[in-house]
């Protein structure tokens, strides 16, 4: 913390983001730039993507880019005019125009109205922030997992303006300096009102070849079903400038109105050579139940918990990404149709994202060709300690054809949910053996079994990647789905063989256990049995092996009883 020095924006300072580079992109060739936001819409059609400083702040950049276009093209309406933009070579032409037009709202150091901030924000005391403040690269109390020890002194005004979008996006919560003005403040300080809103989501978003695709693939339709946009609807540069405190009564009105949502209240401390200090507090605060008519960007779930605090009929709530868990894992969630809620019809546990229904919708007319390929993009940010920190960032991606999210062809992507499944049996399996191994040695069990199961999602990942890239061209989908469990059923029982290998003397020699019908003699050979059988049924293969010549003959599990035996009571999830 500092007195306030310079002024944060003077007339004899400017850094205009229309014109300026500030946006990081990374070419077709693969090398990496920076560009102004002119370029960006000029160059598309030759730029792979765009790459932030962490994968959130790619997200809250691609959002702002959607908001400029949507603008800018006033649109689309209807799916008519999105064919006719994606056939246009030059279909970002109105934005240079609408850019000029703006300019002055998109000058980071604007005297009267800087981009995302409010020009006189100030503290009582007239503080001044370290710019760790918005910053999210530099983890709070770990210094030395970062190239910027000990703390940020100065940023670049691009990277500085970088950094403001993503405050707007991802800051964390926590109790913030009440800014003069603000009236939430108490004793000059304003307590938690949440993250930044994409910071609530589980941010889904469609890649195609080049960032021209991926701004259109991106760019729904007015009239999208389930989704409300509203005659009004404009980014914040096309609002009254904010003041420190929360506007009155705001709802979001569109897209436009949400990609640019003003969560914070932000002000630079510029000199000529670039920021080295920050006022941030909090600005319009949004509750995420029930936007799902608003948000197209996130997977949504029922909260059966929230309807009954809030007393209402149906709440939907963004569904967060798992770090822990792989994107293709969660492929249900992306990919099946929502459930038609009709009178008396319980409603749909999960909303796929209003991304992805507009998509398939663009397949299933026809505008885009079934064998055409995307990749779908999840990020997110994983939240710790009463989310006043960061702890993780999420960014994994999935190659598919748009046939799997076609509405009316439903077989490939049935095929590929059920095979997800087939994943999630044999690796079950897996950890089965994992818990009767450290029991046959007298060993506690959930440590080996999350273990061995992290073993089995981990070696699958890359042949579900692959199968799934290479089912829509197959002649039958289903002889398809068959061998993905033979290939599951050799990777598995590779595992399995490994676990047993390293499972030592004593579970070789074994021990008595109880379970629930009788005294069972544990040992691995018992434990292998019973992993030979459940993978077979796990996977339904007709000789319980991953080929009809390599089949491994199962044990016998009942050899080894010495009372009444039966499958430990434990294995009755399996």
């Amino acid at each position: 913390m500092s007195d306030a020095g310079e002024s944060p924006a003077t007339s004899s300072l400017s850094f205009d983001l229309t014109a300026q580079p500030w946006i990081p992109v990374l070419r077709q060739d693969g090398t990496p730039d920076e560009l102004s936001l002119r370029d960006v819409f000029a160059r598309a059609d030759s730029l792979r993507r765009i790459v932030g400083d962490v994968p959130t702040q790619e997200f809250a950049l691609l959002r702002l880019l959607l908001a400029v276009a949507h603008d800018a093209l006033d649109g689309p309406r209807n799916t008519e005019d999105w064919a006719e933009l994606w056939a246009d070579d030059d279909c970002f032409a109105p934005v240079p125009v609408y850019l000029d037009t703006h300019s002055e709202r998109f000058d980071l150091l604007h005297p009267r109205t800087p981009f995302f901030q409010v020009a006189d924000l100030h503290t009582a005391r007239d503080e001044v922030f370290s710019l760790n403040r918005i910053v999210a690269d530099v983890p709070n109390g770990e210094p030395f997992f970062t190239s910027r020890m000990p703390a940020v002194d100065r940023l670049g005004f691009a990277e500085a303006a970088r950094w403001v979008v993503h405050a707007h996006a991802y800051d964390t919560s926590g109790i913030k300096t009440g800014a003069v003005g603000d009236g939430r403040a108490k004793n000059n300080k304003v307590y938690p009102l949440g993250v930044g809103w994409a910071g609530t989501l589980g941010g889904v978003f469609v890649e195609g070849d080049t960032l021209r695709e991926t701004l259109l693939l991106n760019l729904v339709a007015a009239d999208t079903t389930g989704l409300r946009i509203d005659g009004d609807d404009r980014p914040a540069w096309r609002r009254e400038p904010c003041g420190p405190t929360a506007t009155a009564n705001r709802h979001p009105s569109g897209v436009r109105d949400l990609y640019t949502w003003q969560t914070r209240r932000l002000r630079l401390h510029c000199d000529a050579a670039g920021a080295h200090g920050v006022v941030l507090g909090y600005g319009d605060p949004l509750a995420a139940h029930n936007l799902h008519t608003r948000e197209p960007m996130t997977a949504w779930r029922r909260s059966k918990a929230q309807e009954k605090k809030r007393g209402e009929a149906l709440v939907y709530l963004p569904r967060e990404h798992d770090p822990s868990r792989a994107v293709w894992r969660g492929l249900s969630s992306l990919i099946a149709e929502r459930e038609a809620g009709g009178q008396g019809a319980e409603a749909a546990p999960v909303l796929r994202p209003g991304i992805l229904e507009w998509v398939a919708r663009l397949v299933t007319e026809g505008w885009l060709p079934r064998g055409f390929l995307i990749r779908t993009r999840v990020v997110g940010a994983v939240y710790g300690t009463q989310q006043s920190v960061i702890d993780e960032i999420v960014d994994d991606h999935l190659a598919m054809a748009v046939l799997l999210l076609h509405r009316q062809d439903r077989e490939c992507a049935q095929q590929a949910m059920d095979a997800v499944g087939d994943a999630e049996h044999a690796v079950t399996a897996l950890g089965d053996l994992a818990t009767d191994l450290a029991r046959a040695a007298g060993m506690p069990t959930e440590g080996p079994r999350a273990r061995a199961r992290e073993r089995g999602f981990a070696a699958l990942d890359d042949p579900y990647r692959i199968w799934l890239c290479t089912l829509t061209d197959a002649a039958d989908p289903d002889e398809q789905r068959t061998l993905w469990r033979r290939q599951t059923y050799r990777i598995i029982d590779r595992l399995g063989d490994a676990l047993l290998a390293e499972a030592g003397e004593a579970a070789w020699e074994g021990r008595v256990v109880d379970t629930a019908k009788g005294k069972v003699w544990f040992n691995s050979a018992y434990a292998e049995g019973w992993f030979r059988r459940r993978l077979g049924d796990a996977l339904a293969l007709p000789d319980s092996s991953g080929t009809e010549s390599d089949a491994k003959p199962a044990l016998a599990a009942d050899s080894c009883v010495v009372a009444t035996a039966d499958v430990p009571a434990e294995r009755a999830h399996a």
